[in-house]
């Protein structure tokens, strides 16, 4: 079981852009703490079969969200896990309901720049393709990190860091 200082919230929940270092960072948590690791897009690839971008090619946005808030509805309801969600995932309300209720909630705040560095080569990116991945970020980022910090109930810079490090000062964080 995770610690007690998390106001009774039974999971922790990562939430940020993409490039923020969520399922690394989770991933690092989870093994400091001894919990189960969970990330909701590999919730939803699991799931379906296929991956994200195909989702995207095949049902749009709309739909990937729609498996992302039924991933997410099945996944909080475990308790004791470590959580990584995907940076859209704020998007719906039902969501942000659900990981703010059923977690400890961590932003991963990231810079554009550093998103920009971190995600260029990837390859799995259905909102960056075919785009100017710097300036789709930025957008993004303007409408997502009001949310973020809506159901926050900490904060912790990544830009230039270790993943150890933004790991341990959440663990400091929680205890």
């Amino acid at each position: 079981m995770l610690p007690t200082p998390m106001l009774g919230a039974p999971n922790i929940v990562l939430v940020g852009p993409m490039g923020s270092g969520k399922t690394a960072v989770g991933r690092s948590l989870a093994r400091h703490l001894g919990a189960p690791f969970y990330d909701s897009d590999t919730e939803i690839v699991r799931r379906t079969g296929v991956d994200i971008p195909y989702i995207f090619e095949r049902e749009g946005e709309s739909g990937f969200r729609e498996r992302e808030r039924e991933a997410i509805e099945a996944l909080v309801v475990l308790k004791g896990i470590v959580l990584a969600t995907g940076g859209g995932a704020i998007l719906l309300p039902e969501n942000r309901r659900l990981l703010a209720e059923r977690g400890f909630v961590v932003y991963l705040e990231t810079s554009v720049e550093q998103q920009t560095e971190r995600v260029k080569h990837g390859r799995n990116r259905p909102l960056l393709s075919n785009v100017d991945p710097a300036i789709r970020l930025k957008e993004l980022m303007m409408v997502r990190d009001p949310l973020y910090r809506s159901i926050a109930d900490f904060t912790v810079r990544t830009d230039g860091r270790r993943v150890k490090a933004v790991a341990d000062d959440i663990v400091r964080m929680i205890r």
